[in-house]
């Protein structure tokens, strides 16, 4: 195949999700024929062929060798229900805002292409079926649009909101169960061959320090299709369940969900419902083989007249919540109207600056001051990228001046002597400055 025959990934894409849309009420049909050599040729040829290699120690290059041969024989072994996926390797990476750290798992570049074919026709049937409110990891949504929307439900003059449930699922990708995850997903899918596909993936095994570790539960994290299928877990555990019996059941006021995989947000009229949704909230968990974290669960008062309630009871200033690595507060705009503003969360800016200091230290003596800043800005652009929001800007700038002041204390310590004093490092950033903040994301641009 030449390398225009990606447009072949049009064709049968295109017939799969025109079918689906066109018979909604139907569950989807033959998806395990659309994983066939013309997609995952294609899939193959977009790999980023940087990628680290699963146990096998296979990339993209080698397996560019005889391809064709590779496919054939791997379309060979799922026409005739044989594949099985290789263990996946397990790696370890930060945890934003924790001491903790994230397992993350590298599948071996067969499965990848595999996985991936596999969550472009999930993504097909269940776009069309997820909830508006749902915004993890789908085409066309961002954390700063379900930012946006937890604003605007709580300042807007059309929704009435005075308490806000704030929620967490302990180990969420650990403990999918994968029996209702089948039958979750055998509510939408009748092709049993692509869904037995699933189930391998699922169920296949760990490799961590050369040791063979079952999995009898739980979606690798770092996989293509993990995301969408955590969605579909979430979809029918807890999206539709409070669409259902919160939105439209026998709760007396307004609520509104927020969700962003498992990370999610529940605003409510009045204290009753938040309380009810609390209760009820880890029950529906469990029943699921979920569990919420009461240390990280709570109800607070948060809204257009939070301050007046608490500051009549003696209970201070409102409380604050956090969500996507954002600490959401009320206050008042310079025009005297109450509105929710946003700022970085301190647990993340606090790790961000230990994992600054630990790379700085470590690489002073292996980098010439221009590298290190060059390298530095880079780091600091991507972290703007996300943080630099609406009502932030002032953090942004305090965050780059305490970074300068570590750039300043680690290029001193590289030997006994000091390096800089505070006249040369300016002379320094005035020839290789340290990047400068700029806005990234108007939070208000949908706010009403």
């Amino acid at each position: 195949m030449q390398t225009g025959a990606e447009q072949t990934l049009i064709d049968p894409l295109k017939r799969i999700r025109e079918l689906v849309h066109k018979h909604t009420d139907q569950k989807a049909q033959n998806l395990a024929s659309n994983i066939n050599m013309e997609t995952l040729y294609v899939i193959h040829a977009g790999m980023d062929g940087k990628k680290a290699p699963g146990v096998d120690g296979v990339n993209k290059e080698d397996y560019s060798k005889g391809v064709m041969d590779k496919l054939e024989d791997l379309i060979l072994r799922l026409k005739r229900g044989s594949y099985k996926p290789q263990d996946s390797r397990r790696v370890y990476i930060d945890k934003p805002g924790s001491t903790k750290k994230r397992p993350l798992g590298i599948s071996c570049y067969e499965d990848k292409l595999v996985e991936k074919n596999v969550a472009q026709l999930l993504e097909i049937v269940y776009e069309p079926k997820f909830k508006a409110f749902s915004y993890g990891f789908r085409p066309g949504r961002s954390c700063h649009q379900a930012i946006k929307k937890i604003m605007k439900e709580i300042q807007s003059y059309s929704h009435r909101i005075n308490y806000v449930v704030e929620a967490d699922i302990r180990s969420f990708f650990d403990a999918i169960n994968h029996d209702w995850m089948i039958e979750f997903l055998k509510h939408d899918i009748a092709d049993a061959k692509f869904i037995d596909i699933i189930r391998k993936q699922l169920e296949a095994g760990i490799m961590e320090n050369g040791k063979h570790l079952e999995k009898e539960q739980g979606t690798t994290q770092g996989g293509s299709a993990s995301a969408i299928l955590a969605n579909v877990y979430l979809h029918y555990v807890l999206d539709s369940w409070f669409e259902r019996e919160v939105q439209k059941g026998k709760y007396k006021g307004e609520a509104y969900l927020t969700r962003y995989c498992d990370d999610f947000v529940g605003c409510f009229q009045y204290k009753e419902d938040a309380e009810r949704f609390y209760a009820q909230l880890g029950l529906r968990m469990a029943r699921f083989g979920l569990g919420v974290a009461e240390e990280k669960t709570r109800i607070l008062h948060f809204g257009r007249y939070a301050s007046a309630h608490r500051k009549r009871d003696g209970q201070g200033k409102p409380e604050t919540f956090s969500f996507l690595g954002f600490t959401f507060y009320c206050t008042m705009s310079r025009k005297g109207n109450f509105c929710v503003k946003v700022k970085s969360d301190r647990k993340k800016v606090s790790s961000k600056l230990k994992k600054l200091t630990i790379w700085l230290k470590d690489n002073r003596h292996r980098m010439k001051p221009h590298q290190l800043i060059a390298k530095l800005n880079r780091s600091l652009t991507g972290y703007y990228g996300y943080y630099a929001v609406s009502d932030n800007m002032r953090n942004m700038q305090k965050f780059r001046h305490r970074v300068i002041g570590l750039l300043y204390k680690w290029l001193n310590r590289r030997s006994h002597r000091r390096s800089f004093t505070w006249e040369r490092f300016h002379e320094l950033l005035k020839r290789v400055p340290i990047v400068s903040p700029r806005l990234k994301h108007n939070l208000y641009e949908s706010v009403n």
